[in-house]
């Protein structure tokens, strides 16, 4: 989930925001929204959001001093300038300042899509170190097996509904063919394997307070929040919530 502070004075302009983040198809929620520089700052540096998206001229503190401000105190939140003003000078500013994007209003669609897009691969969760070993074996491998071509499927897909059945068909072997193999490449069966990939994934979003349990669990590929509880708790020894208070 990508969390997201939209700082302006105009009503319509945030409301309007909002609709649009909406609409891009990411997980994108706004945590916070402020109609002058002072209360933004504030509220920014406690909520640290993904992104920040603030207008240039605002009540106590405008927006180029509100970037200044959080690259110093919130440099983990990436700020977008969102303006009227097309000028070069204010653009030029805004880049000298280490912005993450200049946008012109009314903000377009697209552009908007691609900007997430772009944040929401910079934020993925990095890969553990049993992960990233098992992915360099992948790609690195000028000959793939096909185990290794399914190894990458599931890897892709594993926050989704996945079967070894399916699986095996795709790769034209049997199911207890393909388990097998993935035994003996894994360490481990296949339901083994897509648990402690959702279980990493689940850990890692953990991290961000303004994520619900509820939304982690659809987020790592559980429907059900009451199974995520149990699996999560069986493999990690603690529950969802008591990992969290413990970060």
């Amino acid at each position: 989930m990508i969390t997201a502070y939209i700082a302006d004075d105009e009503v319509w302009v945030v409301l309007g925001l909002k609709k649009q983040l909406e609409k891009t198809g990411f997980p994108v929620k706004v945590v916070g929204t402020a109609n002058n520089g002072l209360t933004a700052k504030e509220e920014i540096g406690s909520l640290k959001p993904d992104i920040v998206f603030t207008d240039i001229r605002m009540p106590g503190e405008n927006g180029l001093d509100l970037l200044h401000d959080i690259g110093n105190e919130s440099p983990e939140s990436r700020v977008v300038i969102v303006s009227g003003y097309a000028d070069f000078s204010y653009a030029k500013e805004a880049i000298s300042g280490h912005a993450y994007d200049y946008l012109v209003k009314p903000v377009h669609q697209e552009e908007l899509e691609s900007l997430i897009d772009k944040l929401q691969k910079e934020l993925e969760p990095e890969l553990s170190e049993e992960e990233a070993r098992q992915e360099a074996e992948v790609i690195h491998e000028e000959n793939a097996t096909d185990v290794d071509r399914v190894i990458k499927r599931i890897r892709a897909n594993y926050t989704k509904e996945i079967n070894l059945t399916d699986l095996a068909e795709e790769f034209g072997m049997s199911a207890a063919t393909l388990s097998t193999q993935l035994k003996e490449k894994l360490s481990m069966t296949f339901s083994n394997y897509v648990t402690s990939l959702r279980i990493q994934k689940a850990k890692e979003l953990l991290k961000n307070p303004m994520i619900s349990i509820q939304e982690v669990a659809e987020m790592a590929g559980y429907t059900d929040y009451f199974y995520f509880t149990k699996v999560f708790k069986k493999v990690e020894g603690i529950s969802p919530s008591k990992y969290r208070k413990e970060l």
